[in-house]
């Protein structure tokens, strides 16, 4: 240990040198000048000051910096680098240390991450000082008294790629933009496999199923609820934390990560007692909140601060270059990204997979049995750019780096890591509702209600899982709008909520879910109105006569037990679109009209009814297929020729799985309903993948 750190004093006084050479403003030599030999002795006071205080001072700067917004923090982190580098000089003896702060900042960003990155290469190839760390991370981590020797059984790492479908993967590795998931298969290390959502194919009731095995009663991204008066969001962290409780409730089980576990970047926790950025714990409030802690473990270290903020401003100039293109060339399907999108797409794209990868870094390096995380990147730029646009291609291959890194790191583990690739759901493309109609799927439902309809509609709120992580990261849960948790509007005017291509439609002065005839009686041109909309593919009510019934264009009406015999409307939408539709039926908080956008299955096409180019929540297309990557070495996740359906279903094969591994397999502990946050792990102790576009 002792000699790679003076191998990183050594580079950065080089740095420094180099760096005084080149800018006018920085000097390490006295107004008179010096010899050779001086000046290479200020340079090492300043470099082994400047480390020193990097060191002991700057997680002590970082952790009273925790109070401030996470993008803050990205912003600020070049100041007092070069603040701590001004204070470094200052301690060479004679003052010949100097530079200016605008100077200083410079200096200190390049040392920073010249410091880091020949730290991190030192260390995976001196293999004793890497298991002494290992070791000492493992201890700090798990507040074991001595260091040992790791478990010889594999933990398991999930990964999920969020909304990266099963065909944009193989499509991807066809083209050669994901080699590492490429070589997997290649080599046949690794078993591909798709699955099918359920009706809603969206995070939320996708990371629950799969995470606490029970998404029951959740019909979409956001939904009102008429016995409580709300509604619910899933991206919203207190309807996250009770979604959480719900399920558990529902199943008595803690969860996939119950033992020895760490959910890292997740709408919900999986049971696991070590959290970070998980949004089902953004709710708490107080000092037992600190999922935000794991801003604090990877910002911890000056060079990361560096890199991931130099990586935020690069993307936020990518974005504002590529949506300039796309607006100049007249892309079509096009949906505006201006405002505060480019600096959320940095921050999903750059600052939360920076943190959520180094988070997993440091649970291997700990020999965590079982580690969830959740990489939204694509998610968020799919929606806008598009599902198969080049924008998000090249997001695909940055996160095929990042698993590349994981998987190198797990060779060093202190014990054997099966890494496991999965999606929630897919994407599927089209233009919206609004763009193609001219009005919204609100403008509609108040029209047939004759209600009247305002000039300038106002448009709808991405569901992007990212805002939801930006939102906590400033400190600001609590969603704007139309997302407010009781409806603004009048009670006896009907609520209109879009999921994607999945609208739902409730009136809050029924107490009950409305029958057709009740609608019809009250608004009777409303379910025609609808149903014949060429932009609707059908809708679900309940019936008085025939209970739940399919309505579709010219008068179609489908009672959902005949649906395998005439699926009618449903026919485009595939064989299991009916079992989709019968399960979200029997919810308690379905809606009294559910609405789904038309589907053109020959181009693979949906219309959202939010202002997403690429979207899911529905059924119709790409949406609905997700994709399994597990090692062979796993039994396979179901028998030849059958089918995965449903985020239940993948929860159970993913416990199998653990248990095959001797991995957590435990009954709900009932003093562990509420797991606690984690800021323990260091990412500053791992190098961070190469963040360059």
């Amino acid at each position: 240990m002792c000699w790679r750190s003076i191998a990183v004093w050594a580079v950065s006084t080089v740095t420094m040198l180099v760096l005084a050479g080149i800018l006018p403003d920085f000097q390490l030599q006295s107004d008179n000048g010096d010899s050779a030999t001086r000046i290479a002795l200020t340079a090492a006071l300043g470099a082994g000051a400047f480390g020193i205080l990097s060191a002991l001072v700057w997680p002590l700067l970082v952790r009273a910096l925790l109070l401030v917004p996470a993008l803050v923090l990205g912003l600020v982190v070049f100041f007092l680098n070069g603040g701590l580098l001004i204070f470094a000089l200052a301690l060479v003896p004679d003052g010949r240390g100097e530079a200016n702060p605008e100077t200083a900042v410079v200096v200190a960003a390049v040392m920073s991450a010249v410091a880091s990155a020949t730290g991190g290469a030192l260390a995976v190839r001196d293999d004793d000082a890497y298991r002494r760390r290992l070791y000492r991370l493992a201890a700090r981590r798990r507040r074991r008294g001595s260091a040992g020797e790791g478990p010889s059984t594999p933990g398991t790492v999930f990964l999920q790629l969020d909304g990266v479908g099963h065909d944009v993967l193989r499509d991807a590795v066809d083209l050669g933009v994901m080699p590492t998931v490429g070589t997997w298969l290649g080599a046949g290390t690794h078993r591909l496999t798709p699955w099918r959502t359920d009706w809603s194919s969206q995070t939320g009731a996708s990371q629950l199923g799969i995470l606490h095995g029970s998404n029951y009663d959740v019909p979409a991204f956001r939904w009102y609820e008429k016995d409580t008066r709300e509604i619910q969001v899933s991206n919203r962290p207190t309807s996250a934390a009770e979604l959480q409780r719900r399920a558990i409730e529902h199943t008595g089980d803690g969860g996939l990560l119950t033992l020895d576990g760490a959910s890292r970047g997740n709408l919900f926790s999986g049971g696991a007692e070590q959290v970070a950025l998980v949004l089902s714990v953004a709710a708490r409030r107080g000092k037992e909140n600190r999922s935000r802690a794991g801003y604090f473990a990877y910002f911890s270290d000056p060079a990361n601060a560096v890199r991931t903020a130099l990586s935020f401003v690069a993307e936020v100039g990518r974005e504002i270059g590529q949506s300039t293109r796309a607006r100049l060339t007249r892309q079509r399907p096009r949906v505006g990204r201006g405002g505060l999108y480019p600096f959320i797409r940095a921050f999903a794209t750059v600052v939360e997979r920076d943190v959520v990868v180094a988070a997993v870094i440091g649970d291997m390096l700990a020999g965590r049995s079982a580690v969830y995380a959740d990489l939204v990147a694509y998610d968020e730029v799919a929606h806008h750019s598009g599902p198969v646009s080049r924008d998000a291609e090249k997001v695909l291959a940055r996160l095929d780096r990042s698993l590349a890194l994981i998987a190198k790191v797990a060779e060093h583990a202190p014990r054997p890591y099966r890494i496991v690739v999965l999606s929630d759901h897919g994407q599927s493309p089209g233009e919206t509702f609004r763009a193609r109609y001219g009005l919204g799927l609100q403008d509609l439902v108040r029209a047939g209600c004759g209600l009247p309809v305002p000039r300038r509609a106002r448009r709808t709120h991405s569901g992007a899982e990212a805002r939801a992580a930006v939102r906590a990261a400033l400190r600001r849960p609590v969603e704007e709008g139309g997302e407010k948790h009781r409806p603004a509007s009048r009670r006896s005017e009907p609520i209109v909520l879009a999921s994607g291509n999945l609208g739902l439609v409730s009136f809050p002065d029924v107490p009950h879910r409305m029958s057709k005839e009740e609608i019809d009686a009250r608004h009777p041109a409303l379910l025609p109105t609808l149903a014949d909309h060429p932009g609707i593919g059908f809708l679900l009510v309940r019936s008085e006569e025939h209970g739940a019934v399919v309505l579709g264009a010219r008068g179609a009406e489908i009672p959902l037990a005949d649906l395998d015999e005439r699926p009618g409307p449903l026919a485009d939408f595939g064989a299991h679109a009916a079992d989709a539709v019968r399960r979200t039926d029997s919810f308690p908080h379905t809606a009294d009209i559910m609405v789904n956008s038309w589907y053109d299955p020959a181009e693979g096409e949906v219309l959202a009814f939010e202002e997403q180019i690429g979207s899911h929540g529905g059924l119709g297309g790409a949406q609905g297929h997700p994709f399994l990557l597990a090692p062979e070495v796993f039994s396979p996740p179901v028998a030849k020729d059958a089918e995965l359906v449903g985020a239940q279903q993948v929860h159970h094969v993913l416990r199998r799985w653990l248990r095959e591994g001797s991995g957590p397999q435990v009954p709900l502990d009932e003093s562990r309903h509420e797991p606690a946050p984690d800021a323990s792990f260091t990412a500053a102790t791992v190098t961070p993948q190469d963040n360059s576009a």
